[in-house]
């Protein structure tokens, strides 16, 4: 029997159909999930933080129509990724706190960590999916342990690893709508019994296929073109040495965002009657183009009662370039475009070395720790244009550099109590230091000064309790602090450069996580309660095609998340979660500028500025859910299968104040899968549709010229075969 508890009866309230899956005897067990959420292999019922995983076979489900990293979006609770650039600029909120900043020094809340390397510039976390052994999303601040700027928490991806002894190896290749194409293969070979490596790639391509009505050419728009290369190479001379290298590179070409004009209806958040999203009428050039490489060095060194760890990241913008028509339109339609604006950004230079050293204990007592130095050192170059949507010319150039050095020292410690009890502790002190100053200007005059130089340094902690109720569940409780180092963002022809002060936040957390039904299923659910003081905040827009930086006094955020994955019977698994996440920006004196042509429902200051006192963060539905569910049965020498997916979010701001037509409205996407496995699940052949019900939203605006929008991937079906070996 389970022990009664506040947290168990919520637990129980998330699943309603505990009884139907009590009743399946038969069912098969659950195999453990193993993360890495504290820096050491655990099993995640005993880690002290919300965390939820993506699995092999639910990433393959995700990337099998050629999608870019916002497809994880909405599929674990309090996720949401999207990007007003596209493929290449992805922008990461959880529980409802992240940032809309288009700037290409934006720093984020929230830290994307790829094969144990800090992916910092906002370019950079975009690198594509694929050969993963697996992807966790951690809530919550994790100053103590993965450092600055990840106060609303980490996305960590973990790229399948190079094996001594054996020769395996797969293709995974899918052919969908508009000529969707996406081909993913791997090999592992074993080079000597010390050595091995471990070759995986990425093709994806698009045609386009929407047509521009301003210029008469059909299928003139939104086709891309991908590809991702890794490398790596283990060596493994005895058990306690291993040094793992690896290098990879990204290429990518295609469509920018495509930005619609007017396709908002005045006065409400519906699309106009008649939108068709394969039109679009605009007299501007659209295109984007960027490649990166990067290498990085992990060694491990085990000496019995301690291991050390070394982690070298080498990160390298070769170039970038992103060019759009802002305004969405031209000057006479569609609908009211006043005036017209294109623009582009690029980043002809970026590189980022970060070094981390660390050890760990190994103790057979009850007391643990580890403790590390980290130093992070990133030098960019990076320019916004305006263009003549007429002539194509350019009209205007900025160029700015920004040097950011950081350092840190951390520890942490676990003690067990009991059999019963852990406690664990973690410090750490940061110093962040940013120089930024502009380079170039052609006809521009800039305000201000040309150049400023920030710097913050921050102490963070954390403390955390897990308490085993029984075998089966364990409770835990947390409280963390993080903090978000000083931000800058470039100048512009009426704004000068601005700098946004560090932010703090200390969160509270409890939950609980249990295997249930004799490990036939397992469920979490947990609460939290933070507060963020001097939050970063971003005006977008506004009167002008502009960024710049603000702070906010508080912004308080509360919520409850849950996660569940079991089987209902031996044939049929099911997962679902969910999450309700309020956020509120606190600050009486706080306001900015208003849109062009939308309906604010905010409050006006005498200054004729919108006050955003009381609102909801942008982008931060205040609702999510997602489920999926796959049902396999017998056929010939093989297994025959169904699978769908789902995930649901409410209503979003798009900005930071509220107007009615930047709320984008709910939005639910599903996912179906028919196929057939055999020789040993080796071998599958399947027919899929992504966006099955063809649901088109409004995800994103412009809101300083007129009432344009972009809109989320529509209805896809295709065709998919894998084989391994």
């Amino acid at each position: 029997m389970l022990k009664k508890s506040p947290l168990l009866v919520a637990l129980s309230a998330a699943l309603p159909m505990t009884t139907v899956f009590a009743q399946s005897t038969e069912a098969p067990v659950l195999q453990s999930v193993t993360v890495t959420a504290q820096r050491r292999t655990e099993n995640i019922k005993e880690v002290p933080v919300s965390v939820s995983i993506l699995n092999v076979e639910k990433l393959d489900v995700l990337n099998s129509s050629g999608q870019d990293i916002r497809v994880l979006a909405g599929k674990v609770p309090s996720l949401n990724i999207e990007s007003s650039n596209g493929r290449v600029f992805p922008r990461f909120y959880i529980r409802g706190y992240g940032n809309t900043d288009f700037n290409a020094f934006a720093s984020q809340p929230v830290s994307l960590i790829y094969d144990d390397v800090v992916q910092e510039n906002p370019i950079l976390k975009g690198y594509p999916m694929f050969d993963l052994a697996g992807v966790e999303v951690l809530r919550g601040p994790q100053g103590t342990l993965f450092g600055r700027n990840t106060p609303a928490g980490v996305v960590k991806f973990d790229s399948a690893k190079p094996k001594l002894g054996k020769t395996e190896g797969y293709a995974n290749a899918s052919w969908a709508t508009f000529n969707t194409t996406n081909l993913e293969a791997a090999a592992n070979v074993p080079l000597s019994s010390e050595w091995a490596l471990r070759a995986s790639m990425l093709r994806q391509h698009r045609d386009n296929w929407v047509n521009n009505t301003f210029t008469h050419e059909n299928d003139a728009l939104e086709g891309y073109n991908e590809h991702a290369e890794r490398v790596q190479m283990l060596y493994q001379p005895n058990a306690q040495f291993n040094a793992l290298f690896n290098v990879h590179q990204r290429t990518t070409t295609g469509s920018a965002r495509l930005f619609r004009a007017n396709i908002i209806q005045k006065g409400s958040n519906e699309l106009v009657p008649g939108f068709d999203e394969e039109n679009i009428s605009t007299n501007g050039r659209n295109y984007q183009h960027l490649k990166t490489n990067g290498a990085n060095l992990r060694l491990s060194y085990d000496l019995g009662e301690y291991k050390l760890y070394s982690i070298t990241g080498w990160e390298h913008v070769i170039d970038y370039y992103s060019r759009g028509d802002i305004d969405g339109g031209y000057v006479g339609g569609p609908g009211f475009v006043p005036f017209q604006v294109e623009s582009a950004a690029g980043m002809p230079n970026l590189g980022q070395l970060s070094q981390e050293f660390r050890v760990e204990s190994k103790q057979s007592g009850p007391l643990n720790w580890q403790a590390g130095l980290y130093y992070f050192d990133e030098d960019g170059t990076a320019s916004t244009n305006a263009y003549n949507s007429d002539t194509g010319g350019q009209t205007t150039h900025l160029q700015s550099n920004q040097k950011n050095k950081a350092w840190a020292v951390f520890g942490s410690v676990n003690y067990n109590v009991s059999e019963a009890l852990t406690v664990r502790g973690g410090l750490r002190y940061t110093n962040d230091k940013k120089d930024f100053r502009t380079t170039e200007r052609v006809n521009v005059v800039q305000t201000g000064p040309d150049s400023v130089s920030t710097s913050a340094s921050k102490v963070n902690w954390d403390l955390s309790a897990t308490w085993r109720l029984n075998p089966n569940v364990n409770a835990f409780g947390r409280i963390a602090t993080g903090f978000r180092a000083p931000s800058i963002a470039a100048a512009s022809a009426s704004v000068p450069i601005t700098v946004a002060d560090s932010e703090t936040i200390v969160s509270y957390e409890a939950g609980v996580k249990a295997d249930l039904f004799d490990k036939r299923a397992r469920a979490s659910v947990s609460l939290y309660d933070y507060q963020v003081k001097n939050q970063q905040l971003t005006v977008v827009g506004g009167n002008s095609n502009v960024t710049k930086l603000i702070n906010a006094a508080k912004t308080d955020g509360r919520g409850v998340e849950f996660d569940f994955d079991g089987y209902l019977m031996p044939a049929l698994r099911v997962s679902f979660g969910g999450s309700y996440n309020f956020t509120e920006i606190k600050d009486p004196s706080l306001s900015v500028n208003k849109c062009g042509q939308c309906t604010i429902t905010d409050p006006i200051n005498a200054a004729g500025r919108v006050e955003i006192n009381g609102n909801p963060l942008p982008q931060a539905p205040k609702y999510s859910l997602n489920a999926t569910a796959k049902y396999t049965w017998p056929v010939a020498d093989g297994q025959a299968f169904v699978y769908t997916d789902w995930s649901y979010r409410s209503k979003v701001n798009f900005f930071l104040y509220e107007a009615a037509e930047f709320v984008g409205k709910p939005l639910t996407e599903g996912g179906i899968r028919v196929g057939y496995t055999w020789h040993d699940g080796n071998y599958e052949a399947a027919v899929y549709g992504r966006n099955i019900t063809n649901q088109i939203r409004a995800t994103g605006a412009i809101d300083f010229n007129n009432l344009t929008g972009f809109v989320n991937e529509p209805r896809i079906w295709g065709v998919q075969f894998k084989a391994s070996f």
